[in-house]
């Protein structure tokens, strides 16, 4: 049996949820290279799902977030493991988000901007689960029929 790995993704909208955040993957990313999707990072061990978020805001994007609310959970089978993930609607409280961040030894974003669902659709057909999961949540389950 596969071990699983645990891991977030976040939603941050802009003011009049027009848009959201999406990032660049680098170019060597083990699973999704190049492609633009939402924020994601895994959960270290013995940490919360909701910690996992509020560190990754800070490592990945150098800003400080609060969670709003879970908007779902899903799973999905890799070569070497099982992905467990839960994904959140976040909300900027302190900072500008940027990226890369001055942080080694975790997956850097090559690049930010805000987008619409339209921007996930390549990442999805890659295989993202956190953005199949946004999608889902948008059009209330479209993917998973």
């Amino acid at each position: 049996m596969k071990p699983v790995k645990n891991a977030i993704s976040y939603v941050i909208y802009t003011e009049d949820r027009s848009k959201f955040l999406i990032v660049k993957r680098p170019d060597d990313d083990e699973n999704l290279p190049g492609a633009w999707g939402l924020p994601a990072g895994s959960v270290k061990e013995d940490e919360s799902f909701e910690k996992a978020t509020l560190r990754s805001g800070k490592q990945k994007l150098g800003v400080k977030l609060k969670i709003i609310k879970l908007i779902g959970e899903d799973q999905t089978e890799r070569e070497k493991y099982i992905l467990n993930m839960k994904e959140y609607e976040a909300e900027i409280v302190h900072g500008k988000p940027k990226a890369p961040q001055p942080i080694k030894g975790i997956t850097q974003y090559q690049a930010i901007k805000w987008g619409t669902s339209e921007d996930l659709h390549e990442a999805v057909s890659k295989g993202s689960l956190c953005c199949k999961m946004y999608l889902d949540y948008e059009n209330k389950g479209f993917y998973s029929k």
